[in-house]
């Protein structure tokens, strides 16, 4: 037997539990990961409490719980090549992360080995955030040139997007409370209060304008670049639906690029960009550690250990 985090009902963090579970095995082309840590992501408890979101991503009762890992390989299927027993790696697997052991198919699945240089506390923080971070400004096209609006600024997606920006050349405005103001700072984004009068607060700060926006949060960022000029084209949003205000572009890490997640980690180990870890958790802590995320107001990612 082995243990995996599961909930047979949808709610709050509540209903999940810490099960036994018989140990799972490779088919062919499969490997199987020994799980070290995991990465948790606000997708991972929507799905747990919402049954139509979790219908959207074919998640249906009972289920496991979270996406991002890292681990160990510690069994190859036969027909899999590129990866052998003892390899460090990391990856999403989606419903299925939270687990002594996740059984990844790298055809379907998002794997690779892990840098020497990276511990797998940060690895398993990558795959989500690294992709919808850098999906999210492909869709807005920053480029250089820009100055870019980054609503939710301050959280596990936000921090990585407001790094790739400013590693592109812009000048990143990100919103956040603050009492994160100096948090953000440190990543090179100027802060600015979320919240009623921030299309006023921007055009203070940017009486140039500004060229792209991204909202990682909501829809009230997307909202106040419209108002500010922003062409719809140029604004991009990951968590208003399928159909976000003004005609402006819905994406997520569905969309990135097959390289985005090693453009992500390289620039992790050039010390390019940091991962700052807000809090970390032993898998007995689960409730714990989701209640935190489902809160939303984490400075950067929570990792659960196994």
């Amino acid at each position: 037997m082995s243990r995996a985090v599961v909930y047979k009902t949808f709610g709050t963090p509540e209903v999940l539990e810490l099960c036994e579970v018989p140990e799972p095995h490779v088919g062919p082309g499969e490997v199987r990961v020994r799980v070290t840590a995991v990465g948790l992501n606000p997708m991972d408890w929507i799905l747990a409490s919402r049954p139509e979101m979790a219908a959207q991503f074919g998640v249906s009762l009972p289920s496991g719980f979270a996406t991002d890992f890292a681990g160990v390989v510690d069994e190859v299927g036969e027909g899999s090549s590129g990866f052998a027993v003892g390899d460090r790696v990391y990856g999403g697997a989606l419903s299925r992360a939270a687990a002594d052991f996740a059984v990844v198919d790298p055809s379907k699945d998002s794997i690779l080995h892990t840098p020497a240089e990276i511990s797998d506390e940060v690895a398993c923080t990558l795959s989500v955030a690294g992709t919808t971070a850098s999906a999210a400004l492909t869709a807005a096209d920053v480029k250089a040139d820009d100055t870019v609006l980054i609503g939710g600024a301050a959280g596990g997606v936000g921090v990585l997007t407001v790094q790739l920006a400013r590693l592109a050349g812009a000048r990143v405005i990100g919103t956040a409370s603050e009492g994160t103001f100096d948090f953000l700072r440190q990543f090179g984004a100027e802060p600015v209060t979320y919240g009623p009068g921030l299309e006023d607060r921007v055009r203070a700060m940017a009486p140039d304008g500004v060229s792209a926006a991204t909202d990682l949060f909501g829809t009230e960022t997307a909202e106040a670049a419209l108002a500010l000029g922003v062409p719809a084209g140029r604004i991009s949003t990951i968590a208003a639906g399928p159909n976000p205000p003004g005609g402006v572009r819905a994406t997520g890490g569905f969309d990135a690029g097959p390289d985005d997640l090693k453009r992500v980690t390289d620039a992790i180990v050039a010390g390019e960009i940091t991962v700052p870890i807000a809090a970390s958790f032993s898998v007995e802590q689960i409730r714990e550690a989701v209640e935190l995320q489902a809160g939303r107001h984490v400075h950067g990612k929570i990792v659960v250990t196994l």
